[in-house]
């Protein structure tokens, strides 16, 4: 028995539009955003998705995104479960930085290595490899076991939680895994075999 795992980006959110760093600062989608959500949420539909639960942050930009997607799909009253494990990566002294300010402070190489490399953290934040450490227990404990039963199961999340999801699953090493780009509101469909491998990997590109 396979189940099915759907990872997908949030939609475009103010501070994106803004080039800014934002991490667990909460804020919203843009309207270009919400059309993102809407849009994979017709993905998703069109291929006759049907979910068992879902799964988001703690953050209203990945909330909100869940949200859109159950109401397309005709599920909006799905059980979704919130939690912090799937937050953002804490960009710490970063959040709140327009990224050019950012490089003018700290120069360009400095700010290029806190963010893109897989184990060194900014002032006060995390690695992506310190965000795989909530990230991935979270995932083997709470969201793993429904797929492994067959379930269709959706995680709508962000940047670097789902990379961190997505360098497990797909076997990425560090260096690999911070190169992968993740559209917003693109989603990501995994089959997985009841034995946890990968069967199959699907992205719904725009």
């Amino acid at each position: 028995m396979s189940g099915t795992l759907v990872l997908v980006r949030h939609g475009q959110s103010e501070w994106n539009l803004k080039n800014l760093f934002t991490g667990w600062r909460d804020v919203d989608l843009t309207e270009q955003g919400t059309a993102e959500a809407l849009a994979a949420g017709e993905k998703l539909k069109v291929r006759g998705l049907r979910f068992d639960i879902a799964y988001t942050s703690a953050l209203k930009r990945a909330q909100k995104t869940c949200q859109l997607i159950l109401d397309v799909v005709g599920q909006s009253n799905l059980e979704t479960i919130r939690d912090q494990a799937l937050n953002e990566r804490d960009y710490g002294d970063l959040s709140g930085l327009n990224k050019d300010d950012a490089r003018k402070k700290w120069g360009e190489e400095q700010v290029h290595i806190w963010r893109r490399s897989y184990d060194i953290a900014p002032p006060g934040g995390e690695s992506l490899k310190d965000t795989g450490a909530r990230v991935w227990p979270y995932y083997l404990h709470d969201v793993q076991p429904h797929v492994l039963r067959g379930e269709t199961v959706l995680v709508a999340a962000h940047g670097n939680s789902l990379r961190a999801l997505i360098m497990a699953l797909d076997g990425k090493s560090g260096e690999e895994i911070v190169k992968l780009e993740l559209g917003t509101g693109v989603p990501v469909i995994y089959k997985l075999n009841a034995d946890s491998t990968v069967a199959s990997k699907d992205v719904l590109e725009n």
